[in-house]
């Protein structure tokens, strides 16, 4: 009894299978556009995130969200007191080191010098006039000969204190020079640990704390434009070749459900990101919203090509190689163009009055 009822139940749905009949449809002519998805996020002009060039503390926030901040503002101030000692310490090294506090040891090296040429003077004058004396047989020659060396001392000694006062004013010079390029260095140092802006905007967001650890690969707050903001979409590879500066673009946001943004592309950015295999694009809005944040989501439809009157039949009609299916199941070849999510436009290969079978 059983396996009649199967038999019977088996029987009822092949016939029922046999009689249903093909979905079809014809083409049809009417507006199609072709458009590539994109998500992404608003951002503000010129938006970056601030980084410290020095490991530190936070010891003070000095700006809170939503503050406007001009170039060199002062945002957050690390604890850099071992920092300004070193600084202190070269200051007074470099003082130590100015060749105006070192006048002392130079008129030393004056005065040897003004000494060593009168010595040198007084023995040029005496071997001048033992000399002469000895020109005239007057004298002996020994007498001779210890003013000549006397004099011939006296020069060395002339130049020897000369040579004295330029080594140590050269001296002098580097050390000054050296000691001014360390102190310049340690308050460069010393100015990192109050980490500025980098330029004009607004404070998006603090991310760090008093008290948190700070180093130069932690962003530490986020600064953008106030007032203008930018759309940065993330494209597929394999779409980014049809992305052009000034294509329209359609943009919808949680944040305003139900209502589409009109924007255009203004920048492609010519890098790929190998991890996520996309390219990022930016837009600007033709009209922006009211109100915007930095960071709400966003999906965007960047519109490719526009036709008003195109011969479209439905995507799930087109089988794989360009053909569809006519009546008694005859493949048809045909060529295609812009396509959207629901239709493919035709342009060539049908009439325009043929019933296509829908494939299964």
């Amino acid at each position: 009894m059983y396996s009649k009822f199967l038999i019977l139940l088996l029987l009822s749905a092949f016939c029922t299978s046999c009689g249903s009949k093909p979905e079809t449809t014809r083409p049809v002519t009417g507006t199609i556009t072709e458009s590539v998805y994109a998500s992404g996020v608003i951002k503000g002009e010129n938006q970056y995130q601030v980084y410290s060039t020095v490991n530190g503390l936070v010891e003070k926030v000095l700006v809170s969200e939503g503050d406007l901040v001009k170039k060199g503002t002062p945002v957050i101030q690390l604890v850099g007191k071992v920092a300004m000692l070193n600084t202190e310490n070269a200051g007074l090294a470099a003082a130590y080191s100015r060749i105006s506090a070192n006048g002392e040891r130079l008129s030393e090296l004056e005065n040897n010098i003004s000494l060593a040429r009168q010595k040198m003077n007084n023995d040029a004058s005496l071997f001048e006039r033992q000399k002469n004396l000895w020109d005239q047989k007057i004298g002996t020659r020994l007498e001779y000969e210890q003013r000549e060396l006397a004099y011939s001392n006296a020069v060395n000694a002339f130049e020897t204190a000369k040579l004295r006062y330029n080594e140590a004013l050269k001296q002098l010079r580097f050390q000054e020079q050296q000691s001014q390029k360390n102190l310049q260095i340690l308050q460069t140092s010393a100015k990192d640990y109050i980490i500025k802006s980098e330029s004009e905007g607004q404070v998006y967001d603090i991310l760090k704390k008093a008290g948190e650890m700070v180093t130069p690969q932690t962003a530490i707050a986020i600064i953008g434009d106030a007032s203008r903001f930018l759309i940065e979409l993330q494209i597929d590879e394999y779409d980014i070749a049809k992305i052009k500066i000034g294509q329209k673009i359609l943009v919808n946001m949680d944040s305003y459900r139900g209502t589409t943004f009109e924007a255009k592309v203004s920048r492609v950015i010519p890098y790929m990101n190998e991890r996520s295999k996309s390219f990022t694009i930016e837009a600007v809005f033709v009209k922006a919203p009211q109100t915007l944040y930095p960071n709400l989501t966003c999906e965007a439809n960047i519109v490719i090509s526009h036709k008003e009157k195109a011969l479209t039949i439905p995507r799930d009609y087109l089988l794989d190689g360009g053909y569809v299916l006519l009546q008694k199941e005859k493949k048809q070849k045909v060529s295609t163009g812009l396509m959207d999510y629901q239709r493919v436009e035709i342009l060539g290969g049908l009439k325009g009055d043929e019933n296509l079978i829908k494939p299964q």
